[in-house]
């Protein structure tokens, strides 16, 4: 190889990198935005839950004002004592008060559908009590056959049918409202993993090119140097090979700092907040485990599952791993990674763990494959959930991209998870 070629290779190296730093650059940004969206999307969802039910609240308000203050007329009509008037002119003044609460409840921007219907409660309530107002003039003043009248009359009870039927509409409106929020609260979060496991995806593809060229540059340059500078070469091609990847650790706790910065002003925001930091842990773990294998894109799974398992064992907690020495590839080790973490988080929290049950591990080797069997002891039991949550989408998310099979079963001695992938050589 000529010094002229080894001349242009180095060159190039510069660019290789500026290159890298950039898809992590954008990565970066990317992941960040889309863990702000999310936290937003949480906040503006628990926002509308509190305008909505403020808003439910005073249309039954308004409604029960209305049908109070009939109530004390009919009272006044029938006994012309004057103490139904007290609570004829207290459903009054509360009903001038939710109307102004539900307007300002509304405010801006306003749909058309909704401008429609305040406008219609406002003028039925209106027209509503001016007409009781009328009759209860009418029986002060002793003029009780124009009152009973006014009373019997049909257009009374069609104003108040149409009063209610407002009032539901403007309900079921608002409760169409408040589910569109949280359906788009929730096709956010479930943006979150796919794109925090393809920027893992993008760190270890970088650091492992970035490793290749600064080896690469190394063996070049020691076909024309000594020895000795061989061997600084390869000292300054390892020290390389640490920098980058203490960057990506960095680039990590730099995401976990953003994530708490996010929701340290918004304490309704923190179970949400610790939920991604800690799945951003299981990624920086499933990254730490590649660590030294590189080369052969190759990880070993009991590494992987003890070094998932550490953070969360105590005294107390009782883990029996077994299985014979299997190695599986470093683009397999982030969604196992993370399914791993799931099962840890979810045994601590509702399952062998929080009961101080027992956790096996084991796994095999059987026609390609890779058999893990997870299995939960639990002396209380598990009820299977209700309905898919977050952590179940990550897990089925984890199995397309294992390109195998994930199974859970939940009886009376606990869990039992059955996943399946395949060998890649």
């Amino acid at each position: 190889m000529s010094k002229a070629s080894i001349g242009r290779r180095l060159l190039a190296l510069p660019l290789v990198n500026l290159t890298l730093l950039t898809l992590l650059g954008i990565a970066l940004v990317g992941s960040v935005v889309l863990i702000f969206n999310t936290v937003e999307a949480e906040r503006k969802e628990r926002e509308q839950v509190r305008r909505t039910n403020d808003i439910l609240l005073s249309l039954r308000d308004i409604g029960r004002a209305v049908i109070n203050a009939e109530t004390g007329q009919r009272g006044y009509y029938i006994t012309l004592d004057q103490r139904y008037l007290d609570p004829y002119r207290t459903a009054r003044e509360r009903y001038e008060g939710s109307i102004d609460e539900l307007a300002e409840l509304i405010g801006e921007p306003v749909s058309q559908r909704q401008a429609d219907l305040l406008a219609d409660i406002e003028r039925l309530g209106d027209a509503k009590f001016e007409e009781l107002d009328q009759s209860v003039a009418q029986i002060a003043r002793g003029e009780l056959i124009a009152a009973q009248r006014q009373i019997l009359t049909d257009e009374g009870q069609e104003r108040m049918a149409r009063l209610r039927r407002a009032l539901t509409d403007m309900e079921r409106l608002e409760t169409e409202i408040l589910q569109k929020a949280a359906d788009d609260a929730a096709a956010v979060e479930a943006r979150v993993l796919p794109l925090l496991a393809m920027l893992l995806v993008m760190l270890l593809a970088a650091l492992a090119l970035a490793y290749w060229q600064v080896t690469r540059a190394a063996r070049a340059a020691a076909l024309e140097a000594h020895a000795q500078q061989l061997a600084d070469a390869n000292d300054r091609a390892e020290l390389l090979a640490r920098e980058l990847n203490h960057r990506v650790k960095n680039l990590f706790a730099v995401i976990l700092a953003i994530v708490r910065m996010s929701g340290r002003n918004d304490p309704e925001a923190r179970d949400v907040v610790e939920s991604i930091a800690q799945r951003i842990h299981a990624l920086l773990t499933a990254h730490e485990v590649t660590q030294g294998t590189l080369g052969h894109q190759q990880a070993d799974l009991r590494k992987l599952i003890e070094t998932t398992l550490a953070p969360h064992r105590g005294a107390d907690t009782v883990l029996e791993i077994e299985g014979p020495d299997v190695s599986i590839s470093a683009k397999q080790v982030t969604p196992l990674g993370l399914v791993l973490h799931e099962l840890t988080t979810n045994a601590v929290k509702y399952g062998a763990w929080s009961q101080g049950g027992t956790i096996k591990v084991d796994w095999q080797r059987s026609d390609g494959k890779i058999l893990l069997e997870w299995v939960e002891h639990c002396p209380s039991g598990i009820v299977a959930p209700e309905q898919k949550g977050f952590g179940s989408q990550l897990i089925d998310s984890a199995a397309r991209q294992l390109q195998g099979s994930i199974e859970r079963r939940f009886g009376d001695e606990g869990a039992q998870v059955s996943i399946a992938i395949p060998i890649t050589e």
